[in-house]
């Protein structure tokens, strides 16, 4: 509903016409036929207030009940979705759009060149290795072998200094457990190592390459791998050659076994780098070792986690740093390690208007990259801080900029927008130019489409950035079909990407809206910190805002609009679902967070509460029982279509939160709108997803879309 029938007598009115329009879209039948979940009498009483919580088992994905619900479910959804007019149709466009040469991850270490590479409908990309830029690659390890499905992914690659070995991660099934092995490069083979238990980790070699330092969790106790507490990780060294058994102990917390932990080792020191992070995003401690001692210390840089702080290099003994420390926006400073104290600090580069995203050190340089309103600037400096060249990059945009090491002279980062395919350039660090080193050819015309930025009010009046786009010459009739997406959370920042799924939503005349809510990273850690713990009701408020927004200028209207979003951006569909039903046409929740009470108890959820609030916190509670997207279901409400998605083997945000969410939500639907469960088989949150899957799952969002959006 518009902003202007707030409050009036014709909003009665208005939202039954759109009820109306939206109930002659729909199949013939007045109502499905849910399957019956499994139902406890549990109810958990948290700071005086009685929580009912009948749907409790659907959190153990292998009981029988569960699984009994689920393929229920997953046969309901899919038969509705199959009997779609135009699927195959739809199925056969993705597919050519997906078929087009992809690379990712180029970079240059050890004399040698890396990059991963899809030829078009493979599952999942390949790693190449290439004696220069433009040189023949080989493969060097191909991850559609080690499972006919695809299922099995390649997660992480770290080269070693000489450039002879790679540690490489690979998980199994969409999980973030995975295991690590070491691969000479000349030869392809791998040797006997072997890292188990690890989650989505990294490793960093030591300076004589004869092992590296990785993080990794206890075991997990038979049967809980997908739900047990992410919780007691430390840092290790492995030794090449070693059983992981005799690996030692290097770095942790006592008394923190809710932080994680990560490594970096300088190139420009011979020093080891300690990443301590408490769980809130944009926050960590800093500790260092002198690996030229053997018995030196590990000492304290950073003692609190007051900011961020991240380690670019060391040069003329001072480690530099950028950090948000009295900066929200970003700064660089100049830290010596002898004499750490803050009065110490050298400012090398003060905060700016635009947000500092990261920064790489090249030979005597540094490589800037900043957000400006949600898209990509970059600008390179000395290690002073005296500007040697804007980078101008190819438009409106997100660039992904490759690690470097510091002989280099040159940089490689992939630039993409919403209708730019992803290529890549390599930008010369002495004059500030880039070249054009790879473009993928794609079966569409982006000169046919365009991506414009608008800013709206939200509730407050916060202006608050947005991405439309489209074909050209959209008529503003109120009539495009249109998806609203957003993610607002964990100081994430949402900017624009490439997706032949959304080539195909605008081909058929469909509008995508990426809106650059609070909780991100988009304006700096004031932005985030405005809509998270009790403020995130702001990131609600946002994205309605943009929905109405939408409507009002006729860009589209409630049947025509559907709200989508994943992880956190799922909790985000889920709750304002619950709080304006009546303002959307459709909503597809993915991987969500769903049960706010329970979040906690379950893999990373623990390190979550900095971003949300604890529910063992009575005044926490308050407001997460406020919002909690499973708890805040109105019984006999009037849901639009609703397509909530997830996925069986998903240990970040567990599938019991869509599972139970679905459930509830089906109960108490009293319109005839479908509520559709859909579940994959061997996958997870999503990352390392194989092609044949992702195609599959975007087919039934698209019918989904055409049945609930009248297309």
């Amino acid at each position: 509903m518009s902003q202007m029938y707030k409050n009036t007598r014709l909003a009665p009115i208005v939202q039954a016409i759109g009820t109306a329009i939206l109930c002659s879209m729909l199949p013939a039948q007045t109502r499905l036929q849910y399957p019956t979940a499994p139902t406890t009498n549990q109810v958990d009483t948290l700071h005086g207030v009685p929580v009912a919580d009948p749907y409790r088992t659907l959190e153990d994905a292998d009981a029988e009940g569960t699984r009994k619900f689920v393929e229920e479910q997953s046969a309901l959804a899919l038969g509705f979705l199959a009997k779609v007019p135009g699927r195959e149709a739809v199925k056969a466009e993705l597919t050519k759009l997906w078929d087009y040469e992809r690379f990712s991850g180029l970079s240059k270490a050890g004399g040698h060149y890396f990059q991963r590479y899809n030829s078009g409908l493979q599952n999942q990309a390949v790693l190449q290795v290439l004696d220069s830029v433009d040189g023949t690659p080989r493969v060097l390890l191909d991850p559609n072998t080690y499972r006919k499905d695809g299922t099995a992914a390649l997660n992480g690659v770290n080269i070693n200094w000489n450039g002879k070995l790679m540690a490489y991660a690979v998980a199994q099934a969409g999980s973030d457990w995975e295991e690590w092995r070491v691969r000479d490069i000349e030869t392809g083979t791998d040797r006997d190592d072997l890292i188990q238990w690890s989650k989505v980790g990294s490793v960093a070699w030591a300076p004589d390459d004869s092992g590296f330092y990785y993080s990794r969790f206890p075991e997990p106790p038979k049967g809980q791998l997908l739900t047990v507490s992410a919780t007691d990780q430390r840092i290790y060294f492995h030794k090449l050659g070693d059983p992981q058994s005799a690996d030692k102990l290097v770095y942790g917390r006592p008394g923190k076994s809710q932080w994680t932990f990560g490594t970096q080792v300088l190139q420009g020191a011979s020093y080891a780098i300690f990443y301590g992070l408490p769980g809130e995003p944009g926050k960590n401690t800093l500790a260092f070792q002198d690996l030229r001692d053997p018995g030196a210390k590990i000492l304290d840089l950073i003692a609190t986690p007051e900011a961020g702080y991240d380690v670019i290099e060391a040069a003329d003994g001072r480690i530099y740093v950028a950090t948000t420390d009295h900066a929200p926006k970003g700064r660089i400073v100049a830290i010596d390690p002898a004499h750490p104290a803050r009065a110490n600090w050298k400012e090398v580069v003060p905060e700016g208007k635009d947000t500092l995203e990261g920064a790489q050190m090249v030979g005597r340089r540094l490589v800037l990259e900043y957000m400006q309103d949600a898209h990509a600037a970059a600008r390179i400096v000395d290690l002073n801080g005296k500007l040697v060249a804007d980078v101008v990059l190819p438009g409106m945009g997100t660039a992904a900029w490759s690690r470097t090491r510091l002989g280099d002279a040159e940089v490689f980062y992939s630039f993409t927008g919403f209708t730019i395919p992803p290529s890549y350039y390599k930008l010369d660090v002495a004059t500030g130019k880039s070249t054009l080193v790879r473009r993928p050819k794609v079966a569409f015309d982006p000169s046919a489409y365009e991506t414009t930025q608008v800013f709206y009010p939200s509730k407050d009046g916060t202006k608050i950035p947005m991405f439309l786009s489209h074909k050209k010459g959209l008529k503003l009739d109120g009539k495009n079909p249109t998806i609203l997406y957003a993610y607002g959370g964990f100081n994430i920042s949402v900017t624009p990407s490439f997706s032949p799924a959304l080539v195909e939503w605008m081909a058929i005349g469909g509008v995508y809206a990426s809106a650059n809510l609070r909780g991100g990273s988009e304006y700096g850690e004031a932005w985030h910190e405005a809509g998270m713990k009790s403020r995130k009701q702001n990131v609600f408020d946002d994205f309605i805002a943009a929905a109405e927004w939408l409507i009002k200028n006729k860009y589209t209207s409630t049947p025509k609009l559907c709200i989508y979003g994943g992880s956190n951006g799922g909790l985000l569909v889920g709750a304002v679902l619950n709080q304006r039903p009546e303002l959307f046409g459709a909503a597809m929740p993915a991987v969500g967070v769903m049960d706010m009470l329970r979040f906690h108890k379950f893999g990373f959820g623990m390190q979550w509460a900095q971003e949300y609030g604890s529910p063992d916190n009575a005044e926490d509670f308050k407001y997460l029982n406020a919002y909690s997207p499973l708890h805040t279901i109105r019984k006999g409400a009037q849901y639009p279509p609703v397509l909530i998605t997830t996925a069986d083997h998903d240990d970040r945000v567990m599938p019991g939160h869509s599972l139970k969410y679905a459930a509830a939500l089906q109960k108490a639907q009293e319109g005839p709108a479908p509520i559709l469960l859909r579940v994959d088989v061997r996958a997870g949150h999503g990352a390392g997803k194989p092609t044949a899957k992702v195609i599959d799952e975007w087919v039934d969002r698209f019918a989904f879309l055409k049945t609930a959006l009248g297309m």
